[in-house]
């Protein structure tokens, strides 16, 4: 069994034991007021789940036995039988059994459930109707009739064999004594059933003796059995699952990332080797990692909830959407899950909405009339990448280029010389939108600038690939975990700073040579690819102006010495590149990054916060905001 199918079984127990004590507490309820409705309807939904999970999870015993339970409470329920004071004491064994059953998996051991199970399947066809055996049409031959008359004979004359001979206690005798004066089955009737069994049922050549034997075993298991639950009726069992509520997660995050900042103070201000805190080292990541761990949950949980949004939103087209997931088991912080959960549907509903074709369209093109939409999931180093496909028309370049035009937020002239992967990046403006008219899901210019600025929040990135006519590819490039983030670090003014390594793609130096004038801007080659380069002390002094004027960005860039070499970290964002040019490159670092608190919580161009080794505070730089910041004056002027 794999790791993974291991932690489904624990799961599957944890709740299993949950079931039965709730089954076991209904049942004393029940015991108390036999007609109480709710506690029945409760039993009844409890081992109706349970039933559906030990089948989904490949434990037919337990499904089997659940079902039994479920369908009697379902006699119980619709009034067809009574709840008496054996049949409740029957109930509380046959619980017994149940609760062995779901230990059994752990301890492995064997449980005969045979016994009673047939007890409570005789009670629900009694409740049915269903007591009386079924006639089998059988040709009147008289061959047939003597054939029948024969073994019934054969079966009176039959020695007595002591081995084979039950021996009954009164108690079961005044009861088998009341159960045939209330069914009042007539003889002739049960003969009848007996000869049409024996007619037309299979040849069994093992002997009467054999088959008394295998039910004496069985009895004797399950009496054994029976005396060992109730041995155990003052033993308590408690559940290895605990449920734990994200909160109490979240706070214990923050203790570790506290821990963890300690340290890095402690060896910073020791005179001692690094080497003299190798253990503190591994033990505190170890235990930083393992909460870290303990937060991940699979993108199934949030990717399941996408057949109703599918369908909901396709009907409200009259469309017709297929779903398809995949890579459901790859897991991820649960609060990135939570952050990014309205962007997936914004991003499927806009799939469904400006994508797929209705029916009788996809029909003319020669597509199939289902539309298909894919939602993928898989890890990638220490991101997770989720692609939202559909085989829909595609993305209209040329139409959102006309848009973005006709909104003022590009030039006509520089539209013409963008690439298609940049234009197409302007559909996540806020207010953008290329339908003429409102409809349910499409046309108002909100939800992908929704997407957006939700993947900044969590410095994640998100590219599309369209192909008209063929349909669009949206992947989002997330981190795996919020809690540590790798940064490199480097200095500005004589402050530390942060910038995350989701974004770095390069730290190169250049000389004031190598980097060149153009329009309003800077601009160096990498690569042999043009990049853009900004001085971010430019950016900061900037402070609230929204609007960069005339040569402004030139200014640090013409205070330099001619052979001035330069430090330039090369970031990428949404297939944008660009080059921060910092003071001085410190060192690669995992932080534990911070949010940023009233009243600096809206601070331009800073993401968050952290604390060094020695102390200081170290802000992590905002790469989305100032990428767009810079591009979007840029493509203005």
């Amino acid at each position: 069994m794999s790791s993974k199918e291991e932690e489904y079984k624990e799961l599957f127990v944890g709740e299993a034991n949950e079931n039965h004590e709730e089954v076991n507490r209904l049942l004393t309820d029940l015991e108390k007021n036999p007609e109480n409705k709710e506690v029945i309807n409760a039993i009844f939904r409890i081992t109706h789940t349970l039933k559906g999970n030990a089948a989904g999870m490949g434990f037919a015993d337990i499904a089997s036995f659940s079902h039994v339970l479920e369908d009697l409470f379902g006699e119980v329920r619709e009034g067809r039988l009574v709840l008496t004071g054996d049949i409740i004491t029957m109930l509380f064994r046959a619980v017994d059994v149940l609760g062995g059953l779901i230990d059994s998996l752990k301890s492995g051991k064997t449980i005969r459930r045979r016994g009673i199970q047939t007890k409570m399947e005789v009670l629900i066809k009694s409740s049915r109707g269903e007591d009386k055996p079924e006639k089998v049409e059988v040709e009147e031959k008289a061959d047939d009739s003597k054939a029948v008359k024969a073994i019934s004979d054969g079966e009176k004359e039959k020695p007595k064999n002591k081995k084979s001979k039950k021996k009954t206690t009164k108690g079961e005798e005044a009861n088998l004594a009341e159960t045939v004066e209330n069914e009042k089955v007539p003889i002739e009737d049960e003969q009848e059933g007996i000869e049409n069994e024996i007619v037309a049922g299979p040849q069994v050549e093992e002997g009467p003796n054999t088959i008394t034997e295998e039910e004496e075993e069985e009895e004797r298991e399950e009496a054994i059995q029976e005396q060992e639950y109730d041995s155990d009726k003052n033993k308590i069992t408690l559940s290895d699952m605990v449920q734990v509520p994200v909160r109490k997660l979240d706070n214990l995050l923050n203790l570790v990332g506290e821990l963890i900042i300690e340290r890095d103070r402690i060896i910073a201000i020791s005179n001692a080797s690094v080497n003299e805190f190798s253990r503190l080292n591994r033990i505190s990541s170890d235990l930083q990692y393992s909460v870290m761990d303990v937060r991940l949950v699979q993108v199934g949980f949030l990717f399941n909830k996408f057949h109703r949004v599918v369908r909901d939103a396709a009907s409200q087209e009259n469309k017709i959407v297929d779903l398809r997931l995949t890579g459901t088991e790859t897991e991820i912080d649960r609060n990135i899950l939570q952050i990014i959960s309205d962007s997936l549907i914004h991003i499927v509903r806009n799939s469904i909405g400006h994508g797929i074709e209705l029916p009788e369209e996809r029909i003319k093109l020669g597509k199939p009339k289902v539309g298909r939409l894919e939602l993928i999931a898989k890890s990638e180093s220490d991101a997770v990448i989720i692609d939202i496909i559909d085989d829909g028309k595609g993305v209209d370049i040329e139409r959102v280029k006309q848009k973005v035009v006709e909104k003022g937020l590009v030039k006509q002239e520089i539209a013409d010389q963008l690439p298609d992967n940049e234009i197409v990046m302007y559909i996540f403006e806020p207010g953008f939108s290329t339908m003429d008219s409102v409809t349910a899901i499409s046309g108002r210019g909100v939800g992908m600038d929704v997407v957006k600025r939700a993947l900044d929040s969590i410095g994640g990135t998100i590219f599309v690939d369209t192909q008209k006519g063929k349909g669009s590819r949206i992947s989002l490039k997330l981190p795996s975990s919020m809690a540590v983030k790798g940064t490199l670090l480097f200095e500005l003014e004589r402050e530390t700073f942060a910038i995350p390594l989701t974004y770095t793609e390069a730290v190169v130096s250049l000389k004031k040579s190598e980097i060149h004038k153009v329009g309003h801007g800077l601009v160096a080659t990498h690569l042999d690819k043009t990049i853009s380069i900004v001085f971010l002390r430019d950016i900061f002094e900037l402070g609230e102006n929204t609007v960069i004027e005339g040569n402004y960005l030139h200014r640090s860039f013409n205070d330099l010495d001619p052979d001035k070499e330069l430090h330039i970290v090369i970031c990428s964002y949404n297939g944008r590149t660009i080059g921060f040019v910092v003071d001085k490159l410190l060192q690669r670092k995992e932080i534990v990054e911070k949010p940023l608190m009233k009243p600096v919580d809206k601070v331009k161009y800073i993401n968050g916060v952290t604390i060094l080794g020695n102390g200081n505070v170290c802000l992590v730089i905002n790469v989305a905001g100032i990428t767009n910041f810079v591009f979007t004056n840029s493509l203005k002027n």
